[in-house]
């Protein structure tokens, strides 16, 4: 019977623990992988499902552009009617407007002589004395 040497009880020993460490390697990379695999499925899910949705964002965005120049026209087509019932008021002010306060103080004037008159003729009313 050969001996064993306490070289070889050690060699032995190493040779356990270098096994123990491959297999322990073994398990953490398995467990990478399919921590790696979901990853990659989970990726992939999030994808297919982000290219529908800014698909859908870009047509909104279209949209609502397509919106506010619609709105930028009526804004314009405001401004121009404001500005057109400015220029109305105007010349309605430059076109009747001296006519119409000639007509009223000559109409004033004309009840002032008529009050006026009125009053000195003696027909208003007299308090009695008491």
């Amino acid at each position: 019977m050969d001996s064993v040497s306490l070289g070889d009880i050690a060699g032995m020993i190493a040779a356990l623990a270098f096994a123990f460490l491959v297999v322990r390697l073994g398990g953490v990379i398995g467990k990478a992988g399919k921590i790696l695999d979901e990853t990659r499925v989970s990726l992939r899910t999030t994808t297919d499902n982000v290219q529908p949705t800014l698909t859908q964002l870009t047509d909104t965005v279209s949209l609502t552009n397509e919106q506010l120049a619609k709105v930028d026209g009526i804004t314009t087509n405001v401004s121009a009617m404001a500005t057109n019932a400015n220029a109305l008021t105007a010349l309605f002010a430059a076109t009747m407007g001296s006519p119409v306060v000639k007509v009223a103080a000559f109409t004033y004037g004309v009840r002032s002589a008529f009050s006026a008159s009125g009053t000195r003729s003696g027909g208003g009313r007299r308090r009695r004395r008491g």
